[in-house]
C-alpha cells in the first residue's frame, strides 16, 4: 500500500472528471474501450430511464436490421391472426381449403396491406375486415415513417471514425521515458480538423490512511493539431511533473491506473464537432516498447501510404 502514497506533488490534479473518489463504489474500469461509460443506472422505473430513440440510434447495425425484420414479421403475424379470427368469409379471393393455407394467404394479405402494395387478389368485403385493414394501413404508414427517420438518423449521426492502438507504451523519449499511444482516422476522404486531445489519469492513492482515487491532467508533447490526415502518436513525457515518474508495472497495478482519453475535432462532412473516447488500464500499458512507423511512400513516389494494419505494431527496446 505504500506505493499508492507516492504521488508527485508537481502533477496537475483534475477534480472535474465527473468520477467520484471512493474505490469501494467502482467495479472494473471507468471507461470501456469503445468509449462508453462502464455504468449501469438503477433506482427508477425502466420506462423512465429507457429512450427508444437513443437506443435505436446506438444499436449495432446487425441488431438494428434484425429488430426491424423481427418487428415486420411479428406485426404482420398479429394482423393475420386477427383476420383469421374475424373469418375468411369476410375476405374475397381466398382460395385455400385448409386452415394453414388460409392463414398463409391472410398473412401475405397483411403484408400487402401493411406496405400498401395491395396486389388485389384478396381483398376485404366485411365491415370487420375493412376496419382492421384500415387500422393496419395506418400502422404501416407510421411504422415506415419511423423506420425512415431512424435510418436517416443513423446515417447522418456525426461520428469521429477513429481507431486507437490496443496498447499504450512506455518508450524511450529524449533521454528519458514517455507514455505513448496512437490513433488514426480510418475512413477514406475523411479528415478531421482542429483536433484536440485530453488525457486524464485515474490513480488509487492513500489519503489520510484511506484509499481514494485521484485524477490528473497529463501534460502532452502536443494536445492539438490543425488536421488529422495521418496517424497521431500522443506523447506524455514522464518527467518531474508527471504522476508516473519512476513507476513500474507493479506500481501501476497497485495504483489501479487507468488513462481516460478524449479526442474532439471538427468534421467538414457533417459540419459539426465530433468526439470519441477510449481508455487504457494498467494491464494495457506495456513497458520498454516503441511503435514502428505506419506509413510509407508509394512505389511511384507521389503518394504517402498510411498502413492502418500497423497501428498496433511495436518492437521491444
Amino acid at each position: 500500500m505504500a506505493t499508492m502514497t507516492r504521488v508527485n506533488p508537481f502533477s496537475k490534479v483534475n477534480n472535474d472528471t465527473g468520477f467520484g473518489t471512493n474505490p469501494n463504489d467502482y467495479g472494473g474500469r471507468f471507461i470501456n474501450k469503445d468509449g462508453s461509460f462502464n455504468l449501469k443506472k438503477e433506482g427508477m422505473a425502466f420506462l423512465q430511464r429507457f429512450s427508444m430513440y437513443h437506443s435505436m440510434l446506438n444499436l449495432p447495425r446487425w441488431k438494428f436490421i434484425t429488430l426491424i425484420l423481427v418487428f415486420y414479421l411479428i406485426i404482420n403475424f398479429i394482423f393475420a391472426c386477427i383476420y383469421f379470427l374475424i373469418g375468411a368469409n369476410q375476405m374475397q379471393g381466398v382460395i385455400g381449403k385448409t386452415p394453414l393455407v388460409v392463414f398463409k394467404e391472410l398473412y401475405f394479405f397483411s403484408t400487402e396491406t401493411f406496405t400498401t402494395v395491395g396486389y388485389g387478389r384478396v381483398n376485404p368485403v366485411g365491415d370487420g375486415a375493412n376496419f382492421v385493414a384500415a387500422i393496419e394501413s395506418m400502422c404501416g404508414f407510421l411504422s415506415f415513417a419511423i423506420a425512415t427517420g431512424l435510418i436517416f438518423g443513423r446515417f447522418s449521426k456525426p461520428r469521429a471514425y477513429l481507431v486507437f492502438s490496443d496498447y499504450a507504451l512506455i518508450s524511450p523519449y529524449h533521454g528519458k521515458k514517455a507514455l505513448m499511444f496512437r490513433f488514426a482516422s480510418y475512413k477514406d476522404n475523411h479528415t478531421l480538423t482542429n483536433v484536440e486531445i485530453r488525457v486524464n489519469l485515474a490513480m488509487l492513492v492513500a489519503e489520510n490512511d484511506k484509499p481514494s482515487y485521484k485524477f490528473f491532467d497529463l501534460e502532452l508533447e502536443r494536445n492539438k493539431v490543425e488536421s488529422l490526415p495521418m496517424n497521431w502518436t500522443v506523447v506524455h513525457p514522464i518527467d518531474e511533473r508527471s504522476p508516473l515518474l519512476e513507476y513500474n508495472f507493479e506500481d501501476l497495478k497497485l495504483a489501479d491506473i487507468e488513462l481516460y482519453v478524449l479526442v474532439r475535432g471538427f468534421d467538414d462532412v457533417y459540419s459539426n464537432f465530433v468526439l470519441q473516447r477510449t481508455s487504457y488500464t494498467y494491464a494495457e500499458i506495456l513497458f520498454d516498447r516503441k511503435f514502428i512507423p505506419m506509413y510509407r511512400e508509394s512505389d511511384d513516389g507521389k503518394t504517402t501510404i498510411l498502413e492502418l494494419d500497423k497501428l498496433n505494431s511495436f518492437v521491444e527496446v
